[in-house]
This record gives C-alpha cells, structure tokens and sequence, in this order.
C-alpha cells in the first residue's frame, strides 16, 4: 500500500528544459544584438554541448562559451547573455498542467516529498517561483547528500525521513536511467513520467522498466 509519494522535480513537475531552451535561445539572440558574431543555430549547439561537459546547473556557462566562441569573455557580451537568460527564465518557470491539482488532492492522502539532482537553492526557487513549496513534506537536493541519482543516497535519505518501508513510497521520474534505477535499487515502486522524456529512451527502458507509465502527471491518481 502506498504511503507517500517522492517526485523528482526538473522535467517532471517543471518543464526545466523547455524553460532552459527558450533561455539559451534569448541569451544568444541578446550576445548577437551586442555584438556577437556567430549562427544561432550553430552557437545554440556548441552551448548544450558546454552544459553537456560542465552539467545542465553550472552557473558559468556564458563565460565558457564566450571563451569557447571568441576565446575572450567580452563582459558587455556576457551582461547582456546573463540579463536576458534570468528574464526569461524567471517568466517561464511554470508546472506542468494539472500539478496545482493533482499536488491538492495528493497532500490530503499521502506524504509529498522531492529528490532533485538540483542544488538546495536552485530546487528551492524553482519551487518557490512555481508556488508550490508548501506541498511538500521535505525536499531532498545534492546539497545535501552530494550524490546525484541513481546512487543510492538520496533515496535512503528520503526513506530515513519518512519512516516507511520503500515499497510503501512511489518514486515519480523522468529518467529510467537515474530516477526508475535507483528508486527500484531501493526497493521503491516506480512510475515514469513519460511527458517529460526529452530523449528516445528505449534502451534504458529496457534495462530500467518502471512499474507504471505516466502520460500526463494526473495519471497519478490512476496509480494511487
């Protein structure tokens, strides 16, 4: 019987990569405006491919690409790339359709809680600009185990906080290679939050095979 129910939060009850991706797109058209010289499409590439070496949170990733593009960071440049990405993203940072609800209906029945690879206080604006930091029992980050799933840690971390056994929690995530594997590690059931796959995952499917499919978050509520 399910108790509780922990969420990962970036992709599934935030768009983060659609939020990043409309980001990145202002931040560069902001660098050409000021100046910079370089395709769109080409400089939007070699960007995911800096986040993709240095990770998806470092926070100096316009300074990286600037060295990388122009091998100088032109701080008028770098201004105008910083100001433009935080408009944006301040602006999208949203839920997806039918989180308020479902989180509502939830709370009554069950403990809510998050593990997000995410720092303690980027996890924590994201929850606060999106208004629904209030839902959740606690909140789990890397700045506090400083692992990242699918290890182990932040998943006996929750578990230990909530005082249940792990096959009476159910684990919500978005990536059957980190989410689905190291909750079922510990012995969580699983649900995958199909909605926000934002790459073609069969093989880790097939390694990593969840015990429910979520097409929509309300779905849920099916589960439980």
């Amino acid at each position: 019987m399910i108790k509780a129910i922990i969420f990962d939060l970036d992709n599934t009850l935030i768009d983060f990569m659609g939020a990043k991706l409309t980001s990145c797109k202002a931040s560069i058209n902001a660098m050409i405006d000021a100046g910079l010289k370089i395709n769109r499409k080409h400089a939007l590439k070699i960007l995911f491919e800096l986040y993709g070496q240095y990770g998806i949170e470092y926070n100096r990733i316009f300074q990286k690409f600037l060295l990388e593009t122009t091998g100088r960071i032109d701080v008028k440049i770098l201004s105008a790339a910083i100001v433009a990405y935080r408009k944006v993203q301040a602006s999208y940072h949203k839920p997806y359709d039918g989180v308020y609800r479902v989180l509502e209906g939830l709370r009554k029945r069950y403990k809510l809680a998050i593990v997000s690879d995410a720092p303690a206080l980027k996890a924590w604006l994201r929850l606060t600009e999106m208004g629904i930091q209030d839902y959740f029992d606690f909140v789990v980050t890397f700045s506090d185990t400083r692992k990242t799933k699918p290890h182990s840690l932040p998943f006996e971390r929750a578990i230990k906080k909530l005082r249940l056994k792990p096959q009476e929690i159910l684990f919500v995530g978005d990536q059957p290679q980190r989410d689905i594997k190291g909750a079922k590690a510990v012995g969580m059931i699983t649900a995958l939050a199909e909605y926000g796959l934002q790459k073609k995952y069969e093989k880790y499917l097939r390694q990593n095979k969840p015990d429910y499919m979520l097409k929509s978050i309300e779905d849920i509520l099916k589960v439980v």
